[in-house]
């Protein structure tokens, strides 16, 4: 551990340069001279969203038949059900199939279930009041618990696909889970990158890490007391950013009131601060990453979610991972620093720029 601001050579703030991410072992190109080719700083806005409050004709809608004839409930808050085109099907765990030594497969049992954020059709996370958020918190814990709690389920995926761009088929506020045997290969790569680092300084990794962002402040995004929102010094996507439990507990579970209260509250926030940073709808993928329900003790693990958004520089202009991001390494053209005052100088009232 070291007192001195951790921050980076300047002339790194110019010159192409690789950044490693110690929670996946992973590395990124970054180029910084390229930002200054002349589109840069272009914004395009589309034109604003309208929607019903109600869709007769939206399937997670209140009271809307599903398809197979279910018909949701008049439900007043959230609303949670087994997706009707589920992914992964309940049963035991699969015995492995060895075609030959290099055509392996395994039987992959689970639970796939989605969740409405909201019975209105109208709105999306950052629009949701503060009793809103801390619904769409707590279901996820109680899922978390519910769904962990059974003996074939070895990890438990909570996430959110926002927005045309990032293949959401229905507008409808609404996020999954995906529960499964096995822990997906992201999750397991932190796991055992947490578990080293847990093993030689007894502290979690997610804890060190976000005592050098606050110390340095550069990619601070916002805060409060309970959690932290960063643009991590290792991002993929122009404006990726990771929420941080100040504590360090290994899952949703270990939340206090206070705690649940202070994630719904950055989310909201960093939320709003997405849809006011091109004046659309922000699109993105995000998750929870916390323990695997395995039944073993997981003290290296901490709590985080990340928000991976494609938008790139205008509502309309996204970031591609083709050619060499494909064939070599991740690379991205503006650094996390600019994104991340970017985020901060935007207001957190909905609708405002």
């Amino acid at each position: 551990m070291t007192d001195a601001s951790p921050r980076l050579p300047e002339t790194l703030y110019e010159e192409p340069h690789r950044r490693f991410n110690p929670l996946t072992g992973e590395w990124v190109l970054v180029s910084p001279h390229r930002a200054k080719r002349p589109w840069q700083g272009q914004v395009e806005e589309l034109p604003a969203e309208t929607r019903p409050a109600h869709d007769p004709a939206c399937y997670l809608c209140p009271g809307n038949e599903r398809a197979g004839g279910h018909r949701n409930p008049d439900y007043t808050g959230t609303f949670v059900f087994d997706n009707d085109f589920a992914a992964l099907r309940p049963g035991g765990a699969g015995a492995e199939m060895n075609v030959a030594e290099l055509l392996v497969a395994r039987a992959e049992p689970g639970v796939c279930r989605v969740i409405c954020f909201s019975p209105r059709h109208d709105l999306s996370l950052p629009d949701l009041d503060a009793a809103g958020l801390r619904g769409v918190v707590d279901v996820w814990a109680d899922e978390y618990a519910r769904l962990g709690s059974r003996p074939e389920i070895g990890y438990v995926q909570i996430f959110e696909n926002k927005g045309e761009m990032m293949g959401c088929s229905n507008p409808h506020p609404h996020g999954q889970i995906w529960a499964q045997h096995s822990m997906p290969q992201g999750p397991a790569r932190e796991t055992q990158r947490m578990g080293e680092h847990f093993g030689r300084h007894g502290r979690t990794l997610l804890a060190d890490y976000l005592r050098l962002e606050e110390e340095s402040g550069e990619r601070v995004v916002l805060a409060n007391d309970h959690f932290a929102v960063v643009v991590p010094f290792w991002a993929v996507w122009p404006f990726e950013t990771l929420v941080i439990a100040r504590r360090p507990v290994p899952s949703l579970l270990e939340l206090d009131d206070a705690e649940r209260d202070g994630l719904a509250e950055v989310i909201g926030r960093l939320t709003r601060r997405y849809d006011n940073l091109f004046g659309v709808s922000f699109p993105y993928s995000a998750g929870v990453h916390q323990a695997p329900t395995d039944g073993r003790p997981h003290p290296e693990w901490h709590l985080h979610m990340h928000f991976y958004p494609p938008l790139l520089r205008s509502a309309t202009v996204k970031k591609f991972m083709v050619g060499y991001e494909m064939l070599g390494e991740p690379q991205r053209d503006v650094t996390p620093e600019s994104s991340a005052a970017r985020l901060r100088a935007l207001p957190e009232t909905r609708g405002a720029r």
